[in-house]
């Protein structure tokens, strides 16, 4: 199957099994905007849970936090964002298609990339276990011609961003012919900067005075309550303020379904520590922050680390974990050192003293911070991609979603044999025993067969049976999803049994 098929097929699957909608789709839709259905909600529900309880339970040294989204126009100013939160714009003028410049010329390296992994794969095969991958890479002429490429090309990228030389980076594209991927003519306009913040006014007067921003990070929310949490919960350094909540940035180019959206939601902690540690602590997030990933089980050469070659002004150090979406290999997360930029200059915008008094040190100073922020829908698209899989069997193709089952939105799914004999009675039993414990999913329409591909397709890792067997020895059928192995077990023990399956526990222990 192919990468642009397989994407297709999983927004298509995303839809019909009730996870992701367009919104307003009875008018057509709105761009880049997308509904969580029943489905999804509870799986995207599990997701910041499992975030959530990985650094704010598994931490001492880390609390929440639930900031507004509207906030003083001021703070963003502090921010940069009001002055520089901008992307590079391009349009060619022959599809009438907008496109982050920027993006364009990365996407151009990606395919430079691939044709050196396409050779890594070939001379593997050609040499079996004798392969020394660090050395064919570092010494084969065309590989190496390759990646002098992608050096050249990303030099000149990150020098002409930096300098903010627009007629640089159009430069490049050019001499790169990169062409548009709709008309694929290379009739490119000038690139121009594109202020990426929505605006809207507070109160009832109209004017200049009233606009404020929706918040295009939750980060700024963290700094500006530093002190009200440093204070009121007693925190030394090190510790951390985490968060979950909406963002809203007015993208260029919003596509790919949910991992480049107008109304998003981020996972962020921003961990306070001494001046001159950021670095080990950097670190210390970077293992951490993969290992959380690690543990949801799926391959992890569809994981890999990118470094920045262009810092944010914030930033003294910055990494993204990068996933092998089915559109190429993209930004999952970031682990940035932010420096003491943000407290520093909300401290000189508002006049207030944002410092931590040090009982060691016996000083004061302003704490310094490393970031880790992550999108949830780009975690949601993650997860649906890695576990979406299409298995032949002797019959027929199933098609299941392989997702953890701790994250699973339905963990059992409760399914009377037949609509008679007082099955679906013990199964309304069973349902109302379990419920308390786990979301469960209750159907008795279509043949079991039919009701065990739905769930599949839903990814509940368990389904019960209830059987005639059951009226006369109270044991019922539990099938596993990824095996399909089902097994006879007592009603009483259901609970336990399923509850030590589905337990979020086992993920939290391998971080």
């Amino acid at each position: 199957m192919g990468q642009d098929d397989r994407f297709s097929k999983i927004v298509s699957h995303a839809k019909e099994y009730g996870f992701v909608f367009q919104s307003s789709e009875i008018y057509d839709g709105l761009s880049a905007v997308y509904d969580y259905g029943q489905a999804g909600v509870e799986l995207k529900n599990n997701i910041k849970q499992f975030w959530w309880d990985a650094m704010v339970k598994m931490n001492e040294n880390v609390v929440g936090l639930d900031s507004a989204i509207f906030m003083h126009p001021k703070v963003w100013k502090a921010s940069g964002h009001v002055d520089a939160f901008n992307d590079p714009l391009i349009d060619n003028k022959d599809s009438q298609k907008r496109y982050r410049a920027d993006v364009l010329i990365e996407e151009h390296m990606e395919k430079i990339y691939q044709k050196i992994q396409k050779e890594i794969k070939k001379a593997k095969k050609r040499f079996g276990d004798d392969f020394d991958e660090a050395q064919f890479v570092s010494t084969h002429p065309r590989v190496v011609k390759y990646q002098e490429r992608i050096d050249t090309i990303r030099k000149r990228m990150v020098d002409a961003l930096e300098s903010e030389n627009l007629q640089a980076v159009k430069q490049l594209i050019e001499d790169e012919e990169i062409v548009d991927p709709v008309s694929g003519t290379r009739n490119w306009t000038d690139v121009r900067q594109f202020n990426l913040m929505f605006d809207t006014k507070l109160g009832s007067l109209a004017s200049d005075d009233n606009k404020i921003y929706l918040r295009p990070e939750t980060a700024q929310g963290i700094f500006v309550n530093y002190l009200n949490v440093q204070k009121t919960g007693r925190q030394k350094l090190p510790f951390g303020i985490a968060q979950i909540g909406k963002a809203f940035r007015n993208e260029i180019v919003a596509r790919q379904f949910i991992f480049r959206m107008r109304e998003f939601e981020q996972m962020e902690m921003q961990f306070f520590v001494q001046p001159g540690t950021e670095k080990e602590w950097f670190k210390y997030w970077r293992e951490k922050r993969m290992n959380w990933h690690k543990s949801l089980g799926f391959n992890m050469d569809l994981f890999r680390w990118h470094e920045h070659d262009k810092l944010a002004h914030y930033a003294n150090a910055a990494y993204d974990i990068e996933f092998d979406f089915p559109f190429g290999f993209k930004e999952l997360e970031g682990i940035h050192s932010r420096t003491n930029f943000d407290l520093t200059q909300h401290q000189s915008l508002s006049g207030k003293k944002i410092q931590y008094y040090d009982p060691e040190k016996e000083e004061s100073y302003v704490p310094y911070v490393v970031e880790t922020s992550i999108g949830l829908d780009r975690t949601f698209l993650m997860v649906m991609a890695a576990a979406y899989a299409e298995e032949k069997l002797e019959k027929e193709t199933r098609v299941v979603m392989k997702i953890p089952a701790a994250l699973a939105p339905y963990k059992v799914a409760i399914l009377p044999l037949v609509k008679k004999d007082g099955l679906p009675d013990i199964a309304r039993e069973i349902m109302d025993e379990l419920k308390y414990d786990f979301n469960c999913y209750y159907e008795e329409k279509d043949s079991i067969g039919k009701r065990y591909r739905r769930q599949d397709a839903i990814g509940t890792p368990y389904c019960i049976t209830v059987d005639h067997q059951t009226l006369e020895d109270k044991t019922v059928t539990l099938r596993e999803r990824d095996s399909m192995k089902q097994e006879r077990v007592a009603i009483s023990e259901l609970a336990g049994i399923i509850g030590e399956k589905v337990s979020m526990k086992h993920l939290l222990k391998q971080i």
